[in-house]
């Protein structure tokens, strides 16, 4: 798998005690190396503000600059809780750019891209930055690929936290998948938030804020991605990859394996990619905040897409609890 990864990456919040620091991206980029997996790789590129139009006001960028040319030390973004320091808005930049490149190498190649970015997007709405987040990356490519070809987009969401932001802005033809605990950070995403519609469909699983396990998490994966995928007919895949879903993440903690789930997911998107969407998948980095297990998990993903390997083991729809059930069986109701 291509992966897409910038140096100033690592400049954002550098010498700071925050979850979100630059050794996500550092660590598991000399992980990858010493796997033998950073070979096929490509620079990022700036995103420009015409690009960022695409999800973000004039206003909102505007603000972005203002707050980082103000910014002495660390500060935090007027809009909420994200840190900034000088070099944020940049990085930012080069993140969302990274984003793009990689569905660009995506399209072209018919292939599977990761971009190893940050910081995270998720959680950016339009109009503000939030959860670690100043622009939407994942949101962001998606837009732009529907925008240049007309063509459908799913992005799939399997971090901890809800997308908000990735939610505020699925429209038409950009659609939205959602594992996630609830009530957690942000407190949306619940199940009344869904829109089961043939384009621009909403579809949340929200599910416990802890101990969900391995096996009812790959089951209702699945079981609710292929449906969904079978009633929007993507012609573009888009994963918002968190991995803070993992056991013994700091920030989130699903009691599930993180490189054994991250393999089985690789895989399964891998095959609705190739369904529809003639192999083309992005995987933007979300969440994800113990590093050595972030970087196993990355490894997981791009070696399940490179390599020829028996299918995962596959999961039954009555491991899935009945709460998040339900929700699984409506999705599949609407989608058959």
């Amino acid at each position: 798998m291509l992966v897409v990864y910038d140096d100033l990456y690592t400049e954002h919040l550098r010498g700071t005690a925050h979850p979100e620091s630059p050794d996500r991206v550092e660590a598991v980029a000399r992980h990858l190396d010493a796997c033998g997996l950073f070979e096929q790789r490509t620079a990022a590129r700036d995103a420009s503000d015409a690009e960022l139009r695409l999800i973000h006001p004039q206003s909102y960028l505007d603000r972005v600059h203002r707050d980082v040319d103000q910014a002495q030390s660390i500060s935090c973004l007027s809009t909420g809780d994200t840190a900034i320091d000088s070099s944020s808005l940049a990085v930012a930049k080069r993140a969302a750019g990274g984003a793009l490149a990689a569905m660009e190498e995506a399209v072209t190649g018919e292939c599977a891209a990761f971009a190893l970015i940050r910081p995270p997007g998720h959680h950016a709405e339009p109009a503000r930055g939030m959860g670690f987040c100043i622009f939407n990356n994942a949101a962001l490519a998606a837009h732009l690929f529907a925008q240049e070809t007309g063509g459908r987009v799913l992005v799939v969401d399997f971090d901890y936290h809800h997308p908000n932001g990735t939610q505020a802005v699925c429209t038409g033809t950009v659609s939205l998948v959602s594992t996630h605990a609830y009530p957690a950070y942000p407190g949306t995403g619940g199940a009344d938030e869904n829109v089961l519609r043939e384009r621009g469909a909403i579809v949340n699983v929200p599910l416990p804020a802890h101990a969900y396990g391995t096996e009812p998490f790959l089951a209702t994966w699945q079981q609710l991605l292929p449906a969904v995928a079978a009633q929007i007919k993507p012609d573009l895949v888009v994963v918002s990859a968190g991995y803070d879903f993992a056991a013994g993440d700091p920030v989130g903690d699903l009691g599930v394996d993180g490189p054994a789930a991250a393999a089985a997911l690789s895989t399964l998107i891998a095959e609705v990619a190739q369904t529809y969407a003639r192999g083309r998948v992005v995987y933007c980095l979300e969440g994800g905040y113990d590093v050595p297990t972030l970087a196993r998990c990355v490894e997981a993903t791009i070696r399940a897409a490179d390599e020829t390997r028996a299918a995962p083991e596959r999961y039954e729809e009555r491991a899935i609890p009945p709460r998040q059930r339900a929700i699984v069986e409506e999705v599949t109701a609407w989608a058959s």
